[in-house]
């Protein structure tokens, strides 16, 4: 019988905040500051369907900490998106940015609504209300939206158009957009390309090689594909893939490169023809590989499914893939937990680039702006190494004092 997890995320991001603040000697007061949204917006979004019929959606954006910076944040549509979500998704940016030091706090926003239910025509008309619901919250230097689950570039350069039809001009106010309105080549698999960079660092921390470990990832969207590309191309050896249709498995590896175009053009891990495919997505936590990439929803790995896990690694694609009780015990068990404040914080760091860029009106090169993420996710490896050793503390609790002391910091010296 399936167990069905309910959990409030906002309650399980805060309880490892004050872990990590209270560890550190933070003050009641700056505690209180820390596991509180300073804004939450909800929104009603009307729109006319394409019958003529007048239809309803609700929308969000919540600011939880703004002491480092303007607030960064994806958007997402996805039908089960609510306040709880969103606010656990934005205080996870402000812990992310922190930890990997860019000069952003952190926002989340959303709509509930499949977007798949609806037409182009549609979609832009929903993105587009949104928009000028969020007209005196988003902006270059106020708040800055970016892609996310059920959003793509074509989104956010909708929401750019929109906003400038307000506000004039204003490439900076939205990242992961198409590139021939600002956006970079790179930023596209900056996340999964960045889970690669850990998953490395991670390895490498351990003293082991990339080089032939094998892989298992859990989601083949965004980030999962292109996390799966990477460490194929860093020499790993991905043995399976899994979405919602289910999972394609080769003991021998599965041509990634390939399965990826294939996707890419509309085909399905069930027509791929690369290996063997079954509508059981699940049996993923049943394999035996060296490291295990959950890059899809969140709280997938719980206590109905915690105890089948055999990998010696976990890197976080997704955010939130691992429920406290299943950190706890695989943990308990001897597994590496790289927790997603760090592991998919290459996303984040590319929209920084991509911002900054927009804001000088100074293009990089590619090689440079691949060059600089390796150099900020390597950086925030070796903080998080560094304070969990000293500590003595996992990668998860590393990462939020991390995270945390440096949010606190900054606090203090704004006189908040």
């Amino acid at each position: 019988m399936a167990i069905t997890v309910k959990i409030n995320p906002y309650s399980a991001v805060n309880a490892r905040v004050l872990r990590a603040a209270q560890a550190l000697g933070v003050d009641a007061n700056y505690q209180r500051l820390l596991t509180t949204c300073w804004r939450e917006v909800k929104v009603a979004l009307p729109i006319l369907d394409d019958r003529g019929e007048l239809r309803v959606f609700e929308g969000y954006r919540v600011h939880h900490n703004g002491v480092r910076g303007p607030y960064k944040g994806g958007i997402r549509y996805h039908p089960e998106v609510d306040l709880d979500e969103v606010k656990a998704l934005a205080s996870l940016m402000t812990w992310k940015c922190a930890v990997v030091n860019i000069p952003f706090g952190g926002a989340k926003g959303g709509v509930t609504v499949d977007p798949k239910t609806l037409s182009e025509r549609e979609l832009q008309t929903l993105t587009r209300r949104f928009t000028h619901s969020l007209k005196h919250v988003i902006g270059p230097y106020h708040d800055i939206p970016a892609p996310d689950m059920g959003t793509s570039p074509k989104i956010m350069g909708w929401i750019m158009d929109a906003y400038g039809l307000l506000h004039g001009y204003s490439p900076a106010v939205v990242t992961g957009k198409p590139v021939n309105i600002g956006g970079i080549p790179e930023r596209n698999d900056a996340t999964g390309l960045g889970v690669a960079m850990i998953t490395r660092g991670i390895l490498t921390e351990h003293g082991e090689e990339l080089t032939g470990k094998t892989v298992a990832v859990q989601g083949f969207g965004n980030v999962g594909s292109f996390s799966a590309l990477h460490l194929s191309r860093l020499g790993a050896k991905v043995i399976a893939v899994s979405d919602v249709s289910g999972i394609l498995v080769r003991e021998g590896g599965l041509d990634v490169e390939a399965l990826a175009a294939h996707v890419g053009k509309g085909g399905s891990l069930r027509d791929s023809g690369l290996g063997d495919f079954d509508s059981a997505g699940g049996k993923l936590f049943d394999l035996k590989a060296d490291v295990l990439i959950p890059a899809a929803l969140g709280h997938v790995i719980h206590e109905g499914n915690m105890r089948r896990i055999k990998a010696r690694y976990i890197v976080e694609g997704a955010n939130g893939p691992l429920t406290p009780e299943a950190d706890a015990y695989l943990q308990s068990q001897g597994v590496i937990v790289v927790p997603d404040i760090l592991a998919n914080s290459g996303g984040v760091v590319g929209s920084y680039f991509e911002w900054a860029q927009n804001i000088q009106v100074q293009p990089w090169k590619g090689a440079e702006t691949k060059l600089e993420l390796d150099r900020f996710m390597a950086a925030a490896l070796r903080s998080v190494t560094v304070t969990a050793k000293k500590h003595g503390l996992s990668y998860r609790d590393a990462a939020f004092t991390v995270g945390v002391e440096r949010v606190y910091q900054a606090a203090l010296a704004r006189g908040h």
